[in-house]
């Protein structure tokens, strides 16, 4: 049987996992399992667990969070033996926080780190490739362009080449929100010599078809993206395999698969600027992503360990625009008939 990172390095859909709170703040546990029930019946190849869709708070260590939050989503992918989900924790801070999250995440099954520059100050990148390298010795390793809106940092290609050349790096999620700031990830991975050797997965929200669509050849090399590690995929998630199987298709050159998907392609950018709030500047992105599978039932609120997190104003209207105007993205009646099942005690 293939091993997670294998599966991993085939390339899939993987949700970014949301913190499923109850009114008082508190993980709701019973919910928190509905959504990877949800994922994983829905066809995700794998969760991904305290990433900025879980909410970045989950790592502070006087919250309490981090190992319930990562233990919760390990035990329920363990309910789907046959699936065997591929399991990838967010990894945050300097280079001793990022290796004791990765030890904890290891000990609790996860397979792959996603390694996001997120709290760890003004590093360089010498000591952002020496915090890989270290996280890299307790877990394999996937690279995270995370954007600067949310917390991430602009990195060239020369980082990028760096941190690919490091052999425990198995992937890299590209989600500068960039078309620029993509290609020097791209041309990174081409000048490491291990471009065949690492899965890249678009995180890019606001260009999921484009970037399923796109090969580049750089250097003699073909390098495509093989699958989707992304916050819109957190709602509405049967459909992404919908968006999957048929980039593959339009790339091997199915013109049928092509015209599918670029009608797709609009409809997907416009809720995806909805859902996470792009007119002002992805504030709304976490409890926009709430509010979808709120109306879906998964989740009883809107509810963000930060207070402030919260809807910015127009975005509920913008919501309910393209709730109406694209339901055939949407997956209601999937979750309808399986609600009761996946919040059971």
């Amino acid at each position: 049987m293939a091993t997670a990172v294998d599966r991993f390095l085939a390339g899939g859909v993987i949700p970014a996992h949301p913190l499923a709170l109850d009114e008082d703040r508190k993980l709701d546990e019973r919910r928190q399992r509905a959504l990877s029930r949800y994922y994983v019946e829905a066809g995700a190849t794998g969760l991904a667990v305290a990433v900025h869709t879980t909410q970045f708070a989950v790592h502070e260590p006087g919250r309490g969070l981090l190992a319930p939050v990562l233990e919760l989503a390990a035990e329920t992918a363990g309910e789907y033996p046959e699936q065997a989900p591929v399991l990838v924790t967010g990894i945050v801070g300097p280079a001793e926080q990022a290796v004791a999250e990765a030890e904890l995440a290891r000990d609790l099954g996860y397979d792959l780190a996603l390694l996001t520059p997120y709290g760890t100050g003004d590093a360089s990148e010498d000591e952002l490739l020496d915090r890989a390298r270290a996280v890299g010795e307790v877990i394999p390793v996937i690279g995270f362009y995370l954007q600067p809106a949310v917390g991430g940092r602009g990195l060239g290609r020369e980082f990028w080449r760096r941190l690919a050349e490091q052999p425990t790096v198995a992937g890299v999620k590209v989600a500068p929100f960039d078309r620029y700031a993509t290609l020097e990830v791209v041309h990174g991975l081409a000048a490491s010599g291990r471009a065949g050797d690492i899965a890249l997965y678009t995180g890019n929200d606001d260009h999921i078809v484009m970037d399923l669509l796109t090969g580049y050849d750089v250097g003699g090399q073909r390098i495509e993206v093989v699958g989707g590690l992304l916050g819109q995929w957190a709602v509405w998630v049967r459909g992404a395999g919908d968006i999957l199987a048929p980039a593959r298709k339009a790339r091997a050159g199915d013109d049928a698969a092509l015209r599918e998907l670029l009608a797709v392609n609009p409809a997907l950018t416009d809720a995806n600027a909805a859902i996470f709030d792009a007119a002002h500047a992805f504030h709304g992105c976490v409890p926009g992503i709430h509010e979808v599978l709120r109306r879906q039932g998964l989740l009883a609120g809107l509810w963000c360990l930060d207070e402030t997190e919260v809807l910015s104003p127009g975005q509920l209207h913008e919501i309910d625009r393209i709730w109406a105007a694209y339901p055939g993205l949407r997956d209601d009646t999937f979750i309808a008939e399986r609600l009761d099942h996946w919040l059971r005690a």
